[in-house]
């Protein structure tokens, strides 16, 4: 089989690019306004063949250069004889307009994975994908499956038309003008029907649309139409999507949690084609911060491994650091520990190899950034976000020290799985916990305050959140911080689905599953009573009309369907069935079910190279797994997993 073949990451960073300047704000584009790295624009791939019989090849490329054969050119697009013996083949290419790439067509010349590519510095084995291997693609597009929609309800008024497609849909649309006296017509895009009626103030807008207009590719589920009536127009949606197959399934007795789940998923899929993205209307950039959790959640859905390594591979861009990924100081610290779950998860030995290298550049960029005691502060231009609620950021954050602490751990790990010395990190996330703890834990609060240099001993949930997830705290502390701060009223509550995420990792891993249960159901489900079809950007349920829709000071900014608001499938996945890998890769697993909130499941969930079944009925649990390896841990006892023989408890 031939592939299309490309410098290694350089597809990723280049449709990452792509991906990140795709934004479009009231009729603006918006590209995203941090630094970002492009392919290498001129490259060298190289092979060497010892034939035994004579042969023919062609090579194709997406550029300009030529192919030598021992020494002797010849053009690209042209067949070329090889005769017996040993040759040594390179191919160059430079493309000023994208992504310089190959494509050898022949019975034993082919291109495969066993080509190299250089960038005049450095020689790496060539990248590819399964998804580019016919001559008819081009690797400087990212391909998608098209999915025709018609409205599932109309609603005419005396000022327009609403058309409700019943769904998010992210592509275009299709005007046809059925009343010859109407020229054209304005399109008038909402995730919710209030904001697509409000034509003056919807996010997208396009006006003077005719069938011969060009639409661009947005996301919404309602269009308004403005002064026509309904016989007068017809639309057709084009949903673009990835396709894929889902590995997971949750049903139960309960039919809300039936519900989360499956608007999780849309959520989910909604929010990673090619790449991990924040929502699909108003952002459509890939954060750090979003694709950390939506890691977890595809390890529980989907399992798909390319899509992280993608995002993984865009968001770092190549070796050499201009500034934070995304200007955000704890999202550059995200993005090491998310090497190290995709690591766990897929135990993947080759792309942890591959990464390394530009992870011990971001560490080393991190530890530069920190002071005498080890802690990292923000610079000018440098965002440390940790959440949208309000933090005392003042000095030096303990959030963004603990998450450091993570980050050296990660990296350390990272570095003796691949055999990588990394003796001179040796005991800085020890110094630096024990210097946290000393600056900015308070005996008398019980609990971590966020900063020490404001002298005002504020307290929120996130340091105290992030200290109970990484366990990097004592069993003490750990329940001085569930009771001073997780379990206290009158510490604020956290609003976003972001740090909501965070917040019930570290519930369950307290061990408070019925709080975390009424918790899905009432915030997701809160959602679900508001009408969400897909999960929001932020949810507070105090709010009224449309105040749920605002965020940024816009009227419309805020998202209806983030990736991160998708956590319900990694929160019930690992914590409620309670499936984790207890060794890389899944090569041992473990299932600990917490399901005596319902009478009936049926779940199936993805492990690396199978899968497992959880069914629960009459007061029993019965689980199977794909594969062996695995072990069940249930009200004190151990239960070995074997290959498709069932495990039945209670």
């Amino acid at each position: 089989m031939s592939y299309w073949l490309w410098y290694p990451g350089d597809f990723e960073i280049h449709q990452g690019m792509i991906q990140n300047f795709s934004r479009e704000e009231r009729g603006m584009g918006w590209p995203a306004y941090w630094y970002m790295d492009d392919c290498y624009c001129n490259v060298m791939f190289s092979n060497e063949y010892e034939l035994k019989t004579s042969t023919e090849f062609t090579v194709y490329a997406k550029g300009t250069g030529f192919v030598s054969v021992d020494g002797h050119k010849s053009q690209l697009s042209q067949s070329i004889r090889c005769p017996i013996g040993k040759h040594k083949i390179e191919v160059q290419v430079g493309n000023t307009q994208g992504l310089p790439c190959i494509y050898i067509e022949g019975e034993v010349i082919k291109s495969d994975p066993t080509w190299r590519v250089g960038n005049f510095i450095q020689t790496e084995p060539a990248g590819y994908s399964d998804r580019y291997t016919l001559l008819s693609q081009d690797p400087n597009q990212m391909y998608f499956a098209k999915q025709a929609i018609l409205a599932q309800k109309v609603t005419p008024s005396k000022k327009g038309v609403l058309y409700d497609f019943g769904q998010v849909v992210n592509g275009q649309i299709q005007v046809d003008l059925l009343n010859p006296l109407i020229q054209s017509v304005t399109l008038c895009y909402g995730e919710s029907a209030t904001e697509a009626s409000d034509v003056e103030m919807c996010y997208y807008k396009q006006e003077q649309v005719t069938p011969e207009s060009e639409i661009r590719k947005r996301a919404f589920r309602y269009i308004y139409i403005p002064d026509i009536n309904e016989s007068d127009v017809e639309l057709i949606a084009y949903h673009e999507f990835y396709p894929r197959n889902h590995k997971a399934t949750f049903k139960t007795d309960n039919h809300i949690m039936n519900e989360i789940w499956k608007t999780s998923q849309t959520t989910y899929d909604l929010c990673s084609d090619w790449f991990f993205i924040d929502g699909v209307k108003s952002d459509r950039w890939i954060w750090a911060g979003d694709a950390y959790q939506t890691n977890f959640i595809n390890q529980y859905s989907n399992f798909d491994e390319e899509v992280d390594k993608r995002t993984i591979i865009a968001l770092r861009g190549h070796d050499g650091i201009q500034q934070h990924i995304n200007t955000i100081v704890d999202y550059s610290i995200l993005w090491i520990i998310s090497i190290y779950n995709h690591y766990q998860m897929t135990g993947d030995v080759d792309f942890l190899k591959f990464i390394f290298k530009r992870m011990q550049g971001m560490i080393d960029y991190l530890r530069k950034q920190t002071d005498e005691l080890g802690f990292i502060y923000g610079r000018e231009n440098d965002w440390v976000f940790i959440d949208w609620l309000e933090i005392d950021k003042e000095g030096i954050t303990a959030a963004a020290q603990l998450l450091l602490v993570r980050a050296y751990q990660a990296f350390i790990e990272c570095g003796k799985a691949i055999g990588a010395d990394v003796s001179n990190y040796k005991g800085l996330p020890e110094s630096l916990l024990d210097q946290t703890i000393k600056h900015f834990w308070d005996d008398d609060l019980g609990c971590f305050i966020d900063s020490y240099v404001s002298g005002k001993r504020h307290v929120s949930r996130h340091p105290n959140i992030i200290a109970i997830i990484y366990g990097l705290v004592s069993k003490d502390k750990q329940k001085s911080i569930l009771e001073n701060v997780l379990l206290n009223d009158q510490i604020p509550e956290i609003t976003t689905p972001y740090f909501k995420f965070f917040e019930q990792d570290a519930l369950c891993k307290l061990g408070q599953f019925q709080d975390v249960y009424k918790i899905i159901e009432s915030y997701w489900g809160g959602m679900l009573e508001q009408g969400a079809t897909t999960f929001w950007e932020e949810y507070n349920p105090d709010d009224v009309g449309v105040e749920h829709y605002s965020m940024y000071g816009d009227k419309y900014g805020k998202s209806l369907c983030h990736a991160w608001g998708s956590s319900p499938i990694y929160l019930l996945g690992r914590y409620f069935i309670g499936l984790k890998p207890t060794e890389v890769g899944y090569r041992k697993f473990e299932i600990e079910p917490h399901l005596e909130m319902f009478n009936e499941v049926n779940c199936v969930l993805p492990i690396k190279g199978g899968q497992v079944e959880i069914n629960k009925s009459g007061g029993k649990i019965k689980i199977t797994a794909s594969r062996d390896g695995g072990m069940v841990k249930y009200k004190g006892k151990d239960y070995q997993i074997l290959k498709n023989k069932m495990v039945t408890l209670g």
